[in-house]
């Protein structure tokens, strides 16, 4: 656990992506099995302990430090873990559990830890995934006593699956190929077949095996991401266009009777959207955008009724789902691309290749379910500026601009697929609460709830914003939030409503859960607007305009 500790705080307080994966490929060099496949775990978001849920862990600090100056102190940390980390009492001796009944380590503990032994990461997974729910706490707070603060933080990050320290799933799994001269590609392929600790991919790493395969296993495959086109202008000739449409990215694979949606990052989502993997039963491998129908909570389009993102948010995250929900907002995919079709990996053929064949492919699918998204037909590229200007959708994110002879390769690739999304939307709020961030910015204001006029003088919140400042901007918001505070609840400070922000997002829409009607999707502040008076501000009745 001590290794693992020093890697969190690290990685941490390390901004650089080249530093942090030097700080994972040395950590992976150095550990052995199974304690390293258990870090990727934890690091790629695939550990999971059920047992050790955020109530239980609340309930063990507060029985144990002053409930009132343990909610004080996270709200001033910002991070569970880390205040927990902190506060949590040293017992005179260790090897004595503080809690009020000492925990049974039980099996999986040996004699040298139980007395003077360091906790690994593999006991610690082995011991608190074998545990009943009534046993967890025990045996999770005699864990804690024997190890140190910084140990306290890694278990308890590790735990409850929150890392937070600035590590994607793609960069950790990077640091894995890089840390034994792998292609990221060929691990990305094979990870979601294996189970961890990973160890069948440790031993083809380090040259003790073969390489894993995933026959018969519907499993995930890196998707094919594209670049910001800025300012560059393309030939129409090389590349053709689509729209991007403003859901979520998903792939959809069916082998060997099994049928799994996965999201960007490789999640498994098929629980949430049981119609979606219902209907699709021919073997392959999809890439496409998720959407939801229904005119009751978005607006419907002439190609297949996609409503906006916001009524798509109603089922995202979802384990269970109510016929209710399935009726009013049934899922369906808007197809992009191909990978496999039956066994035929396709991925190496030119786009339009893949594009006849997806074509032909999605024919066999229920059209309700399944339809492709439209190539755009435009001239030239300033008669699609025309048409992209010109979309107003609200499930239309912006367009998508691909290489017709490029083959479908994980990750992002120079020159081959480029978005261009639609501008921004923009309206000047007035700041109304603050409260700390997480993370790096827990000791700073820096998430910010803003609002907008109504026709009585009452200003409404419509929005909270935590991005798109520098840290010079977060240092003189987080100054303004000390200096102007004029109540307190809880870990939220409201204050004096004079700062104007200037905000950013992609659409707007009506919502029945906000007092004020509407819902911004992905908000950021764009500009402190402090030439400009708060009464000035716009007005709900403005923002409402803006739904189309």
């Amino acid at each position: 656990m001590r290794a693992f500790a020093d890697l969190l705080d690290r990685l941490i307080y390390t901004r650089s992506r080249n530093a942090k994966l030097k700080l994972i490929v040395d950590y992976l060099r150095a550990t052995p099995d199974p304690d390293r496949g258990w870090a990727m775990a934890a690091l790629t978001g695939e550990l999971d302990l059920p047992g050790v849920k955020p109530a239980v862990i609340r309930a063990l600090i507060e029985a144990r430090v002053d409930p009132v100056l343990y909610r004080m102190s996270r709200d001033y940390v910002g991070d569970s873990a880390e205040t927990i980390a902190l506060l949590w009492p040293t017992p005179t001796n260790p090897f004595v559990s503080s809690a009020v009944e000492k925990p049974a380590l039980g099996t999986g503990f040996s004699t040298s830890l139980e007395t003077n032994g360091e906790l690994s990461i593999s006991q610690a997974v082995d011991r608190l995934s074998a545990l009943s729910r009534s046993d967890t706490p025990a045996v999770l707070a005699g864990m804690l006593d024997r190890l140190d603060a910084d140990e306290r933080f890694a278990l308890l990050k590790m735990a409850t699956g929150a890392l937070r320290i600035g590590v994607s799933s793609r960069l950790a799994k990077t640091a894995l190929a890089q840390a034994f001269d792998l292609d990221v590609e060929a691990v990305e392929e094979v990870w979601h077949g294996i189970d961890p600790p990973y160890t069948a991919l440790f031993d083809w790493a380090e040259g003790r095996g073969s390489q894993p395969t995933a026959a018969d296993v519907p499993v995930f495959r890196p998707f094919m991401l594209a670049h910001p086109l800025e300012d560059l202008r393309v030939d129409l000739a090389d590349y053709a266009a689509e729209w991007k449409w403003d859901g979520i990215r998903v792939q959809i694979v069916h082998v060997a009777g099994q049928t799994r949606l996965y999201s960007r990052t490789g999640d498994d989502i098929t629980a949430s959207f049981p119609e979606v993997a219902r209907d699709f039963t021919t073997p392959g491998v999809l890439d496409g955008e998720l959407m939801v129908k229904g005119d009751a909570q978005g607006t419907a389009t002439e190609e297949g009724g996609a409503a906006s993102f916001n009524a798509l948010q109603q089922r995202l995250g979802r384990k269970v789902v109510s016929a209710k929900m399935l009726a009013e907002a049934p899922a369906f995919v808007r197809l992009y691309d191909i990978l496999f079709d039956g066994e035929e990996d396709l991925r190496a053929l030119a786009w339009e290749q893949r594009r006849g064949r997806l074509e032909s492919f999605a024919g066999a699918l229920d059209p309700g379910r399944f339809d492709l998204s439209t190539v755009i037909a435009a001239e030239d590229f300033t008669a699609l500026e025309g048409i992209r200007a010109g979309a107003r959708d609200a499930a239309i994110e912006g367009v998508m601009l691909k290489r017709r002879d490029s083959p479908y390769v994980g990750g992002r690739k120079t020159g081959l697929w480029y978005k261009w999304k639609r501008d921004p939307l923009t309206a000047d709020c007035v700041m109304m609460y603050a409260q700390r961030g997480s993370g790096r910015r827990s000791s700073f204001y820096s998430d910010y709830t803003f609002g907008c006029w109504t026709e009585t003088g009452e200003l409404l919140p419509v929005g909270k914003a935590y991005s798109g400042i520098t840290d010079e901007e977060l240092k003189l918001l987080d100054q303004f939030v000390r200096n102007h505070t004029t109540g307190r609840f809880g870990p939220v400070r409201e204050v004096e409503k004079t700062l104007v922000l200037e905000i950013a997002f992609d659409s707007i829409h009506d919502s029945k859960r906000h007092k004020s009607g509407v819902a911004m999707r992905f908000p950021r502040i764009a500009r402190i607007r402090t030439d400009k008076p708060a009464a000035e501000a716009d007005t709900v009745a403005a923002l409402k305009r803006l739904i189309v």
